[in-house]
């Protein structure tokens, strides 16, 4: 085994790593691409296939990718490097960084968005008694402004950058452990209030009564694609965040943990949704623009309503930030581990790439014909990006991941691992099984099909 690279870091407290690892989890993923992606999958159905597939796939990927961290201390190539050298596995691992560095470009933009939107709500820039539709107006204006939308992306990354360079304990963990539960709380007070606005019923129903003849194959690709999203499973942040952990701490445990807070998140982030759209008669398929478009409203109806907005797009901002840290320290690390880079150079080097990537999502909204509907795939960058990184690649990772450590590494050296210093695994039979057989098989199955039907979910 070798020994940690003290110049890498590593996380301070067991605490600080869940904050940091829920915190890499907790972000857009839950609160804006799940009540969308729910509302445009039938509502109850898709959320209980969404847990059941966070329990039987998340989970276990997530404990994998923990241990193949832990084990090697290294980022995604080295950790594949280390364990099989000689071989190709090491591009998996490539394929990760790759992946992880392209979701930064585009979520940067969205997160761009939630950072404005915090500016305009601090500037009262939503009236009393404003509508659905002038919201929508007011949304698709903010996001056509092309020197905006740039601005407002390097901005995001920038504050990206500065918490990267602190390091893992000094920078990453120190922001969870503030950021996040702050988070939380102020989700639960806005929950409360939307439950209580009239006609909440109705979303409520729709959020937690299920149709399962709406399920479709599609159904079942967006919950897979939604989990590992949202856990952010299969880019290789999760081998990073894996290789700072100390041999003293549970995996098991802390991946339980981590899952929970995540689906928690996701689960407050409808019940705060759905009875607001409802409440507004307004459609619960939306897309990428559902929480601007709809919670401006709701804080409008609330005592100290601009007080709550901003405060929510400061937190969702927040919450996007501990996502991108997650994403841009994977790309350093590996600057760091296999290149031999100073910290300084590889985050500025790589926030500056994933800025001039992140440029063409940010004009995707603006109405121009080249970025927002590209010739023969007819759709914009920012809508493509998400298809092929937030569902092609992240499935693909996601099973090579699991068919790495059940057959290459082996399930013998990874419960190893994962039981390390005395600590006792009570689910390792059942993890070996669904780590060797569902989780590749269920995730096979659906990235098959949508290669074949070419559904872009």
């Amino acid at each position: 085994m070798n020994a940690r690279n003290t110049e890498r870091g590593a996380w301070g407290s067991r605490f600080g790593f869940i904050l940091a690892a829920a915190g890499s989890a907790i972000g857009l993923g839950n609160i804006w691409r799940f009540p969308y992606v729910t509302g445009n999958n039938g509502g109850a159905a898709f959320v209980i296939i969404y847990f059941a597939f966070v329990i039987l796939i998340g989970l276990p990927v997530m404990i994998a990718e923990l241990s193949l961290g832990r084990r090697t201390a290294r980022n995604p190539v080295g950790a594949f490097a280390q364990l099989a050298p000689r071989s190709f596995w090491p591009a998996v691992g490539m394929l990760g960084v790759l992946t992880g560095l392209g979701i930064l470009s585009y979520y940067g933009v969205i997160a761009g968005w939630t950072l404005g939107y915090f500016l305009k709500a601090v500037c009262g820039g939503f009236s009393a008694d404003m509508s659905y539709i002038q919201s929508s107006e007011i949304f698709a204006q903010f996001v056509a402004d092309p020197l905006q939308a740039v601005g407002l992306l390097f901005v995001f990354i920038a504050l990206t950058g500065i918490v990267v360079k602190g390091g893992v304990s000094g920078g990453i963990e120190r922001w969870a452990k503030i950021l996040m539960p702050l988070l939380f709380v102020l989700l639960l007070l806005l929950t409360l209030r939307s439950v209580t606005l009239e006609n909440a019923a109705a979303g409520l129903t729709f959020y937690l009564k299920p149709d399962f003849s709406k399920v479709t194959v599609n159904t079942l690709g967006n919950a897979l694609g939604q989990a590992l999203f949202s856990l952010s499973l299969g880019m290789g942040a999760m081998i990073t965040y894996g290789s700072y952990i100390s041999k003293r701490d549970n995996l098991v445990t802390s991946a339980a943990y981590v899952c929970l807070f995540d689906t928690l998140i996701a689960v407050i982030a409808g019940l705060m949704i759905f009875p607001a759209l409802f409440s507004q008669n307004i459609p619960p398929a939306g897309g990428p623009g559902l929480v601007f478009e709809t919670l401006p409203i709701l804080f409008n109806q609330m005592p100290g309503g601009m007080l709550f907005g901003a405060g929510f797009f400061l937190l969702l901002t927040v919450a996007a930030l501990t996502s991108t840290i997650s994403l841009l320290e994977v790309v350093v690390a590996y600057l760091v581990d296999e290149w031999k880079w100073k910290r300084n150079t590889a985050v500025w080097m790589m926030a500056l790439v994933a800025f001039a990537l992140g440029i063409p999502s940010a004009l995707s909204q603006n109405g121009s014909a080249f970025f927002t509907r590209l010739p023969i795939i007819h759709m914009g960058f920012l809508d493509l990006f998400n298809i092929l990184l937030g569902n092609y690649s992240l499935t693909l990772g996601a099973l090579l991941i699991a068919l790495f450590v059940a057959f290459r590494w082996g399930i013998h050296q990874a419960n190893q691992e994962i039981t390390q210093m005395g600590q006792i695994f009570y689910g390792k039979t059942a993890w070996s099984i669904l780590i060797r057989f569902l989780c590749p098989i269920a995730i096979l199955g659906i990235f098959v099909y949508i290669l074949l039907t070419r559904n872009y979910f």
